[in-house]
């Protein structure tokens, strides 16, 4: 089972996995580049947009350059048309991390999508089989009602779990609905029943990064306004054509290619989905920093990841670790 590090574990023979987590624009994958290249390390992306193919400006997945100085796993694997679940991202990443630490190297997991990386070290509750048919059907109502509605369809299933999914979630408030239906019980409670799986065979060291709020802000305005120069609008018009109906494009609905999609329909002019994008983002770095604050064993770093400062503070920590 993944567990804290102690004196104990360090002398123990499981190999050290590092995960480097932390709201978006606040250099992870700068950190996680820079600790793979000190400590022979492979890096496992941990991020829902980044596994889809063709989707490349919104998604900031680490550079060419980047990805040509270490090696990435987990970029590029998904279908935009299918579902990538977090159960299907533990099942492939611990793969993973297994065939990295197997050849004597370090896995380093980089990304702020906090369910995906619960689900990799943690585990998931099993759940019912999906239903693709269930699925589509509370998509097409997300899209004619809107994510708030599905919102309170989930307050009348599961109340409990309804107060810890965002609203605007619509990927996880539909998943959440299938559950509750297809097995006929709260999903809040079939997760206190059947439990969760974590990660064996690894001691865990994780490393968050919390830059200061209006830096990070500043950033996250830079790097949204970026993408659009670099033709947000235009990759989103040619996904558009290559797949047709945006709903059926999971990625489609992601920050960023939403905003730019809202663009091409004539709801926002140009101007206005920049600041929506912006403003999109500044939510999300809040969500994920509220959902990391609640995870256990977390050594956070009062920085950004391309800092000197904080690179020699995370390598301190993965040496003493090691």
């Amino acid at each position: 089972m993944g567990h804290p590090l102690s004196v104990e574990d360090s002398q123990a023979k499981e190999p050290l996995l590092v995960a480097v987590v932390g709201p978006t624009a606040s250099g992870k994958s700068s950190l996680g580049v820079h600790l793979a290249k000190q400590f022979s390390g492979e890096i496992v992306s941990c991020d829902s947009v980044a596994v889809y193919r063709e989707f490349e400006i919104g998604t900031a997945k680490p550079s060419r350059e980047e990805r040509a100085r270490v090696r990435h796993y987990l970029i590029d694997v998904a279908d935009p048309r299918e579902a990538f679940t977090a159960g299907e991202y533990a099942r492939r990443a611990r793969q993973v991390v297994a065939q990295i630490a197997g050849q004597g190297r370090l896995p380093i997991v980089v990304g702020g999508t906090g369910l995906y990386v619960r689900a990799l070290l943690d585990g998931l509750f099993p759940g019912p089989q999906r239903s693709d048919e269930l699925r589509e059907r509370l998509r097409c109502r997300a899209t004619e009602k809107g994510s708030v509605y599905l919102h309170r369809i989930l307050q009348r299933l599961d109340a409990a779990l309804a107060v810890k999914i965002h609203p605007n979630d619509a990927p996880k408030l539909i998943r959440a609905i299938e559950v509750c239906i297809a097995s006929r019980q709260r999903m809040s409670e079939l997760w206190e029943q059947q439990g969760r799986k974590a990660l064996c065979g690894f001691r865990i060291l994780r490393i968050g990064l919390n830059p200061a709020r209006e830096e990070l802000y500043a950033r996250i305005n830079l790097r949204a306004a970026r993408m659009f120069d670099d033709g947000l609008v235009q990759e989103t018009r040619a996904l558009l054509q290559q797949y047709g109906e945006a709903r059926t494009v999971t990625p489609m609905n992601s920050l960023g290619y939403r905003q730019a999609l809202q663009y091409l329909n004539g709801e926002l002019t140009l101007d206005e989905a920049v600041a929506a994008a912006q403003q999109g983002h500044r939510n999300y770095a809040k969500r994920q920093m509220t959902w990391f604050r609640r995870e256990p064993e977390i050594t956070w770093l009062l920085g950004f990841g391309d800092n000197p400062t904080i690179r020699q503070q995370a390598g301190e920590l993965v040496r003493l670790a090691q």
